[in-house]
């Protein structure tokens, strides 16, 4: 079983959504165990582009660090969506990463909005049809840089 896959799984869930007005959402890094294990997923801020918010990622796999990997991953959150997080509404997403390598995974997950502002998320990474990882975080929206 490859982790490569893990590392996409938590990345996929940084790009939940945010009030209309801001273009980048912060995801705090996270964790989840893997048999005799742990993988930790950590990206920096996701950035909107059209009706996707895209960044890289990191997993470590510990104790297997050999399979730690590195990537690029990307969520769908259209406007309405966004809109619907803005009422204080749970919303579903999808999206997908890729590693370095290329390997695809694809990436579902939901945001539940706390304010305005922030929120948890719920990251599901498959990694294969019957191998999937689970992370959970908060996300925070933050102004655009000037």
């Amino acid at each position: 079983m490859s982790l490569r896959w893990l590392l996409f799984l938590f990345g996929c869930g940084v790009a939940c959504a945010a009030p209309a007005n801001q273009q980048t959402v912060i995801i705090e890094p996270a964790k989840t165990s893997i048999y005799i294990g742990s993988v930790t997923m950590t990206m920096p801020p996701f950035q909107r582009i059209e009706a996707r918010y895209e960044s890289s990622y990191v997993a470590t796999i510990f104790p297997y660090f050999f399979y730690n990997e590195h990537g690029r991953l990307a969520i769908d959150f259209s406007d309405a969506q966004l809109a619907q997080l803005g009422r204080g509404e749970h919303v579903e997403f999808k999206g997908a990463g890729h590693n370095a390598a290329g390997e695809e995974r694809r990436i579902e997950g939901t945001a539940t909005p706390t304010d305005t502002e922030h929120g948890k998320i719920k990251v599901r990474v498959f990694v294969s049809k019957k191998i999937q990882l689970i992370f959970n975080t908060t996300y925070r929206f933050v102004p655009a840089a000037k």
